[in-house]
C-alpha cells in the first residue's frame, strides 16, 4: 500500500499534539491547548487544519452524519470520506462558530465540551492515535 503524500501541516500538529498530550496520560492544560487548537480551525473553516489533526483511519459517530449525508448509521470512516462531510457541513453552515467550554482529559483521549452557534451545546469524545492524531469520535449532542 503506497502512503497518501501529507499535508505538511499535519506532522507539525502530530507534534504538537504528542509533545502536549506525550504517549498515554493527557492533562487538563495539554488537553485546552489541543482542543484551543482543534476549535481555531473549526472557527477559520480551514478544512486542511481541520483534517491535520485526524489519522487516516478515522471514525467519526454523529447525529449530525445522519442529516448532513442522509445516512442512518452516523458514522463515517477514513480520512478521504471524513474530507467530504466536513467539506459539505462547513458549506452548510458557512457562519459556523465554536465556543469552547471545557475540556476533559484520559488515556488517549480527550472530551471537548463546546457550544455550537449552530447546533447547540455538544460532547465530542476523541480518542487518539500512537500518533497523536485523532482516530475515533463520539459526537454528542444536547438538542440533536
Amino acid at each position: 500500500m503506497t502512503k497518501k503524500p501529507r499535508h505538511p501541516e499535519q506532522d507539525e500538529v502530530a507534534a504538537a499534539i504528542l509533545e502536549q498530550w506525550g504517549d498515554h496520560a493527557v492533562n487538563k492544560a495539554q488537553a485546552q491547548t489541543a482542543a484551543n487548537k482543534w476549535i481555531a480551525a473549526f472557527n477559520n473553516h480551514d478544512l486542511e487544519t481541520i483534517l491535520s489533526h485526524y489519522a487516516e483511519s478515522v471514525e467519526l459517530t454523529s447525529l449530525l452524519v445522519t442529516k448532513v449525508l442522509g445516512d442512518p448509521a452516523g458514522t463515517v470512516r477514513g480520512k478521504h470520506a471524513l474530507r467530504a462531510y466536513f467539506a459539505k457541513a462547513l458549506a452548510a453552515a458557512p457562519d459556523l462558530q465554536f465556543e469552547l467550554l471545557d475540556v476533559f482529559a484520559g488515556v488517549n483521549s480527550v472530551a471537548v465540551y463546546l457550544r455550537s452557534n449552530v447546533r447547540g451545546l455538544q460532547l465530542e469524545v476523541m480518542e487518539l492515535d500512537t500518533d497523536g492524531r485523532i482516530v475515533r469520535v463520539l459526537v454528542h449532542h444536547r438538542d440533536p
